[in-house]
């Protein structure tokens, strides 16, 4: 194959990505103007303008589970079996840092020198020499506590075991929060789309307050189940239809058994 014919990065490499950026966008209702421009790392670097406002949770120059979701839904449509990779990076007003590439990293990792014995040596603080060990106490039979109940031991065994786990999430069902009007009618909207289409929904990248609202919001609409799943920044509101229907076989995307692209 010739010239830029099936070439990721050809003469028609840059209208590509601009038309489905705009398309996909379009189709958000989030409209941007886009600022194209070649990256030092090789890729191609788009920097997403938004004409009426960012969606949400995207902020101008960080990153996001919107941004990271598109960018790789669009080098998924960019990329197929037998033309050669670009990378297309996005970023919200701004253009995105280059990050280092996995070749790059396994080469950089393989050309660091190895630490010699005596370097090893000498960040290694020196031990103390070991105390002779004492002897163990002597048995001692087990308290019970001021109202002559359970053991002290078994008492404490049982606070842990009722303490919730560090790190668990909060049940958004249990807080309070102030009604938004708007917002409980949007929600119950796409709740009630959600079972009548049977259609799976997810609300991503919401502050904790804001999850709380869409479940309050959607309670007593039929047909579907909403909560709150994953951990951390991967948290999100999900809205399972009772009875799920199929997606039309024209709107899959292709099979590509290509690596995913790096996000």
């Amino acid at each position: 194959m010739s010239g830029t014919q099936g070439v990721a990065g050809g003469g028609d490499f840059r209208p590509r990505v601009e038309k489905l950026l705009t398309d996909i966008l379009g189709l958000m209702g989030f409209p941007a103007r886009l600022d194209l421009q070649d990256a030092t790392d090789g890729s191609l670097s788009v920097a997403l303008h938004f004409e009426s406002g960012a969606p949400p949770g995207v902020e101008p120059g960080k990153r996001s589970q919107v941004l990271d979701s598109l960018q790789f839904l669009l080098n998924k449509m960019l990329h197929r079996p037998g033309v050669e990779r670009r990378w297309v990076m996005l970023g919200a007003g701004a253009h995105p840092e280059p990050r280092p590439r996995r070749e790059a990293q396994a080469q950089a990792q393989a050309a660091a020198p190895a630490a010699t014995v005596e370097q090893v040596a000498a960040s290694t603080p020196a031990q103390k020499p070991a105390r002779a060990a004492a002897p163990a106490p002597a048995a001692q039979p087990q308290q019970r506590n001021a109202r002559g109940g359970q053991p002290a031991q078994q008492a404490s065994k049982l606070a842990q075991a009722q303490t919730p786990a560090k790190g668990a999430e909060a049940d958004e069902r249990s807080l309070q929060v102030e009604e938004d009007p708007a917002f409980r009618e949007a929600v119950r909207k796409l709740a009630e789309k959600s079972a009548s289409l049977g259609r799976f929904y997810a609300f991503a990248a919401m502050k904790t307050e804001d999850r709380a609202r869409v479940l309050k919001a959607v309670e007593g609409v039929g047909g579907v189940k909403v909560a709150a799943e994953g951990e951390g920044r991967n948290r999100r509101v999900v809205f399972t239809p009772a009875k799920p229907a199929p997606m039309p076989k024209r709107s899959l995307l292709p099979d590509d058994d290509e690596d995913d692209v790096d996000a």
